[in-house]
This record gives C-alpha cells, sequence and structure tokens, in this order.
C-alpha cells in the first residue's frame, strides 16, 4: 500500500530532459570521401611497378566503369559515416558517437577539459566551417570534432567552457564566448626578419644547397640525390616560410578561460592556454635577435599540444604576457643568475659559461646555451619530483646536476652546481614544492 501523498510527489517531480544527439556540418562527408580514394593511392605507391602493368591492361572502357564504381563508393562511404556520427552535451559530458562497423563512443568529463581550440583549414575557411579540437587531462590524442558551422563552433566552445567553470546546463549556452583583451600582436614584418636572423634557417638552407651537389660528384646518382635533397629543401621551407605561414598574425588575448591565441595565414588557429596547466616557461633568445632585444616564449602544458605563447617581441613585451601566464612570477634578471663553479668547466669546457641557476619565491630559474639561451621558468607548485645525478667525473670536480621533474612529462637541469650547494638545493627544492602546493590556486576555468 502507497502511503498519502507519494505517488503526486513523483508525478510532481520533473523528468529530465532527452538528451539531444546532434550531427556534424553537411560537409563533412566530403571530407570522409577521400578514405576509399586514399587507399587507392597508397597501394598504387606501394608498389608502382605493379600499378603501370595495371593500367597498361586496362582499356578506356574499363577505367570510365572503374571510376563509375569507385566515385559512388566514395561517396557513399563518406555520408555513411557523417551519417552515424553523433555529438551531444549531457550535464556531465561530451559525447561523441561514431563507427560505421565498429562503434566507439567516447565519453568527455567536461571537468577534465583542459583546452579547446577552432580550427580552420584554408578550405575549410573558403567553406564557412570549423573543426573543434579538445585537450582532456589523461589523453594524449586530442578528440575533435570536423566539421561544425563556424558560429555553432564557436557557440559549442563557448557552452562546454561554460560548464566546464561550474554554469548550470540550463544557462551555460547563454553564457557565450568571454571577451579578450589584446595583449601583444607580433607584426608580420618582425617575424620575418627573426626568422632571417634565425640560425637554424641558414643552416638547413645551407644543408640544402650544399649536400645534394656533393652527393652528385661522389655517386652520380639521381635518386640519391634527390632522396636527400627532397627532404633537405622540406626542412629549410619549414624551418622559414613554414614557420612564417603557422605564425602569421600571431595575436595573444586574455580572457577569463585563459590567454587566447590566433594565428595563421592559411590555416587559422584559435587557441587557449589553460589557466593553471602552463608547468614551464622558456624565454628564448637566439644570438642575432639580442642586438634588437627580441626574445621567443615557449611553453609546456599540461596534456596540451600549445608550445608557443610568443614567435618574437621584444622582451619587456614578452615578460609582461609571461606574468599573465604564471600570476605573481617576476622573470629573474641575467645578474641574478648564478653561473657554475669555474671547476665545472673541466667537465664541459667552454659552454659552463652558459649556464645558471636562480631561485626565487616562486621559481625555479635554470639557464643554458652561449649562442641561443634559454631561461626555463617553473613555479614551485608544479614540481614533481626533484633528482640529483653525478657521474665519475662530475664527482672528481665535485659538481652534480639537479633535475626538476613537471607535470609535462619534462624536465629543467641545473647542470654543474656545487655538489655541495646541489644537495641542498635538493632538499630546500622538495620542500618548497610542498608548501607551493598547498598554496596553488585551483586549475579551474574562468575563476
Amino acid at each position: 500500500m502507497t502511503a498519502p501523498g507519494v505517488d503526486d510527489a513523483v508525478q510532481d517531480k520533473p523528468e529530465k530532459d532527452p538528451v539531444t544527439e546532434r550531427r556534424l556540418h553537411p560537409i563533412t562527408p566530403l571530407r570522409r570521401a577521400w578514405a576509399p580514394v586514399a587507399v587507392v593511392i597508397g597501394w598504387a605507391v606501394h608498389d608502382p611497378d605493379q600499378t603501370q602493368r595495371q593500367l597498361t591492361r586496362l582499356t578506356t572502357t574499363t577505367l570510365l566503369i572503374a571510376l563509375a564504381v569507385i566515385v559512388p563508393a566514395a561517396a557513399l562511404y563518406g555520408f555513411l559515416t557523417w551519417w552515424f556520427t553523433h555529438f551531444a552535451v549531457t550535464d556531465t559530458e561530451l559525447r561523441i558517437r561514431t563507427g560505421l562497423l565498429f562503434r566507439r563512443t567516447a565519453h568527455i568529463r567536461l571537468e577534465r577539459i583542459q583546452a579547446i581550440d577552432v580550427t580552420q583549414p584554408l578550405l575549410a575557411r573558403v567553406a564557412g566551417v570549423a573543426k573543434l579540437r579538445l585537450d582532456v587531462v589523461g589523453t594524449d590524442k586530442k578528440d575533435e570534432l570536423a566539421f561544425l558551422g563556424e558560429r555553432e563552433a564557436r557557440a559549442l566552445r563557448a557552452e562546454l567552457l561554460a560548464r566546464a567553470a561550474g554554469f548550470a546546463p540550463e544557462t551555460a549556452h547563454e553564457v557565450g564566448e568571454a571577451p579578450a583583451r589584446e595583449l601583444l600582436h607580433a607584426p608580420p614584418r618582425d617575424l620575418a626578419l627573426s626568422l632571417v636572423l634565425t640560425g637554424a634557417t641558414w643552416g638547413s638552407l645551407v644543408a640544402a644547397l650544399v649536400v645534394p651537389p656533393l652527393l652528385w660528384m661522389a655517386t652520380h646518382s639521381v635518386w640519391t640525390v634527390l632522396a636527400t635533397a627532397l627532404p633537405l629543401l622540406g626542412a629549410a621551407g619549414a624551418s622559414s616560410v613554414g614557420r612564417f605561414v603557422t605564425e602569421y598574425d600571431w595575436t595573444v588575448g586574455e580572457s577569463p578561460d585563459g590567454l587566447r591565441i590566433d594565428h595563421g595565414l592559411l590555416d587559422r588557429s584559435h587557441e587557449t592556454v589553460p589557466p593553471g596547466r602552463v608547468q614551464t616557461v622558456r624565454i628564448v633568445e637566439p644570438l642575432l635577435w639580442r642586438r634588437r632585444g627580441w626574445v621567443r616564449i615557449e611553453l609546456d602544458v599540461a596534456g596540451s599540444s600549445n608550445s608557443v605563447l610568443v614567435p618574437v617581441a621584444p622582451r619587456e613585451v614578452a615578460e609582461a604576457v609571461v606574468a599573465r601566464v604564471l600570476p605573481g612570477v617576476t622573470v629573474p634578471p641575467l645578474s641574478a643568475l648564478s653561473r657554475p663553479p669555474r671547476r665545472a668547466g673541466r667537465c664541459v669546457p667552454v659552454w659552463w659559461r652558459g649556464y645558471g641557476l636562480a631561485v626565487t619565491d616562486s621559481v625555479f630559474a635554470a639557464r643554458q646555451g652561449l649562442l641561443r639561451r634559454s631561461l626555463a621558468l617553473v613555479p614551485h607548485a608544479k614540481v614533481q619530483s626533484v633528482r640529483l645525478t653525478q657521474g665519475p667525473w662530475e664527482r672528481l670536480w665535485r659538481v652534480a646536476d639537479v633535475h626538476v621533474d613537471t607535470g609535462a612529462n619534462k624536465t629543467v637541469t641545473a647542470r654543474l652546481r656545487d655538489a655541495q650547494e646541489a644537495a641542498e638545493l635538493l632538499k630546500a627544492q622538495a620542500e618548497r614544492s610542498r608548501t607551493g602546493r598547498k598554496g596553488a590556486r585551483p586549475d579551474r576555468w574562468m575563476v
């Protein structure tokens, strides 16, 4: 027998709204349709002689019939993969369901999302669509939704970030994209000049121009020269033109959901540096940049592929951006970095002068390099472990290395410190890391 009022209470209880599944943009099948064509091309490249023999046997009629079969098959494959791909946003997760024959459902917890990037390849920009890429804690590979309408992608990104920040599901879609304030813009002229003044650009270009002629003189083999010249030319292009195209119109803005990075000449990318997830900041200063006072800022972000924060900028401007990435951190001046003892030169001649160390209340700072200086800053709260290593030759000269491991699976090393100093640094850094984690701010969006 049911107690009075129970049925009424059950009836009055609001039912949960059903989860609405959505499909990707209708242009997506064109992207998926390339898969069968790519299989055929891969087979042809794998065995070109056999492919040529087979093609010579085919008549025009046979080729037309083959095309009449392959093109509809590719179109049908693209359509079916699009038709069986759905995504939905629930109260706690983003659910992506894919698979034509073998079904796969990805359940992405909203609180584990640490970055959502909107990217637009050139053809996607022409078609007005965009790709949504998600960085999730504990996964190396990014999940993605490709493609969505440009407005839909931005709206979905804003909704996911709002939910990850703790907004209620019924209000998250109304929050909209958080406003951003521009902090830095890298002029194309400075970017181009910085690439010209980079040693890697000239090194790869010289190798591409010198090595192939030498190989031709030694082997007189066209295939050997081509097999060597093409990768060298590709490396030279990637280090110069490729970087210019990728880093063109680089803009850094600040918003409640982190630092936003927009860049790209052909393919536009809208990335986000998640708040509180930056493990290491490196200030890189190539030799030929020093007269102009330029530096490059690189990042190590836990679980994210974001690696460049500032491609080129004056030092004072770049340090102001670093202060926004690491609140409360001041970049130690060069005068504050202590060199290893002179006897360290017995272990690493000449280059020992490029090493330096400074430990402040907020960061562990280690420098390395003479021609290309690199200063790595690790907040104490981000240090996962501290290690001391000392080889036989280092023991002889009473020096040791102190390694600081971060959550991004990277290591920052203070090289060739005095052995007693290194032992004291090991103990002190372990204590600083413990107290730093207690006082660290939570890694939350929009706080």
